[in-house]
């Protein structure tokens, strides 16, 4: 297989290759793509190295040729980030003067990076489904997925979204029960970036209400959720749903203080630096604070169940509803747990959803059908009409200063808003 890494200049990007590297012995060539031509040429060649060191029989080759990098691909990975991270500093800085959260996927930064990225995403999908093999998946994992994924889908790309939360958990989970990971199916459900674990079967058991009985403050401390709301819902959600149970708690603890984008700039930096040793053949460790934790199996493996190499196995992964949970409509992307084979993933069945539940999903869902049209079409009132729908911002005085220091942040990418 050829497999096309659209952002393949991304610092994270040797954490992929690791993946393929140990476990994707289908990929004959893996294509980085990136225009960052001094980056790409850095991470590329560590990359290579990578493969030489795990004896992989495939090669890894870079290129700044978007459609050279895709023509005859198998499947194309999309992880790029549009506007880099000085952007992504912005998204988690100016909502914070509005007295809301900043954070560069949830909230009003998360409206800035979806009006940026997905008309960028849509143009690169164009140009994979003109140029790779007949049928080749897109498997998107660029911020924000459900939107970006749902805008891939509506063009009517061959399209499914990947994010690392439930992997993540899966991992943990199997980690507590002294089981290996395959043996953990999660019952995994919401949108993505804000889903609950409700269930972690092993043999057909669910073991998650004795592992949040004994596991209860090491949970608790590793999604920043306070122990009475996991043991009052009786399932775990993801650390994103921080952001809405403790949302005057982040904005208090941000002010002033450095923000995610600019520790991963530094951390960036470093690793570059690293990368260039041609010694080094293996992903540092500091690679691990960048962030995207077992990104590379989630990745690797549905990719392989795709290719019907791995058929059956479950992935947690954003598709369309298509009712699914029957308080959202078909077209709606939702982020579920999966059996994938070569029709793509088929999702297991969902219990019912508890109104708390459903009432969240549905308020974010509503925003994200806004943001999506803001994003396609611009516009300072479609932007707006994203920011008051938002369950974090839903107020007039906010919205409506918070959409003009968004369109300001935005300028450079926004064609419209020049």
């Amino acid at each position: 297989m050829r497999i096309a890494v659209i952002g393949g200049g991304s610092t994270y990007t040797p954490e992929l290759v690791d993946g393929f590297a140990r476990l994707g012995s289908m990929v004959d060539e893996l294509v980085l793509i990136d225009p960052a031509a001094e980056r790409l040429e850095i991470v590329g060649a560590f990359s290579a190295r990578i493969f030489e060191h795990y004896g992989h029989p495939g090669k890894v080759t870079w290129t700044t040729d978007l459609d050279a990098g895709v023509t005859d691909a198998d499947a194309a990975v999309i992880q790029l980030r549009v506007g880099g991270q000085n952007a992504r500093i912005s998204d988690e800085t100016f909502p914070l003067e509005c007295g809301c959260v900043g954070q560069e996927t949830t909230g009003a930064g998360g409206l800035g990076k979806a009006l940026r990225t997905v008309p960028v995403v849509l143009d690169v999908a164009a140009r994979i489904r003109s140029r790779a093999k007949p049928g080749a998946w897109i498997v998107d994992f660029t911020n924000p997925v459900g939107i970006v994924t749902r805008a891939l889908l509506d063009a009517g790309h061959k399209a499914v979204g990947l994010c690392n939360v439930a992997i993540g958990f899966q991992r943990r989970f199997a980690s507590y029960l002294g089981v290996d990971p395959s043996a953990v199916v999660l019952d995994h459900v919401g949108l993505n970036h804000l889903t609950w674990e409700r269930a972690a079967f092993v043999d057909g058991v669910d073991r998650l209400p004795g592992l949040i009985e004994e596991h209860l403050s090491e949970i608790s401390g590793e999604v920043d959720i306070p122990s009475e709301i996991i043991t009052m819902l009786g399932n775990v959600p993801s650390y994103y749903l921080s952001y809405f149970y403790n949302h005057d708690k982040h904005v208090r603890e941000s002010l002033g203080a450095p923000t995610r984008g600019q520790r991963v700039a530094e951390i960036e930096a470093v690793l570059l630096d690293m990368y260039r040793d041609v010694t080094l053949v293996e992903k540092p460790a500091l690679l691990g604070e960048r962030g995207g934790a077992y990104y590379s199996e989630a990745a690797v493996g549905l990719i392989a169940s795709l290719h019907d190499l791995d058929a059956g196995a479950v992935h947690s992964v954003n598709i369309r509803n298509n009712g699914t949970l029957p308080f959202l409509p078909d077209e709606a992307v939702i982020e579920v747990s999966a059996r994938a084979g070569l029709e793509g993933p088929a999702p297991l069945p969902v219990t019912p959803v508890t109104p708390d539940l459903a009432g969240l999903i549905t308020h974010v869902w509503g925003y994200e059908e806004y943001a999506l049209d803001a994003a396609l079409r611009g516009g300072r009132d479609r932007v707006y009409r994203a920011l008051l729908a938002h369950p974090l911002i839903g107020q007039h005085e906010y919205a409506d200063a918070l959409a003009d220091k968004l369109i300001a942040a935005g300028r450079d990418h926004l064609a419209w808003a020049r």
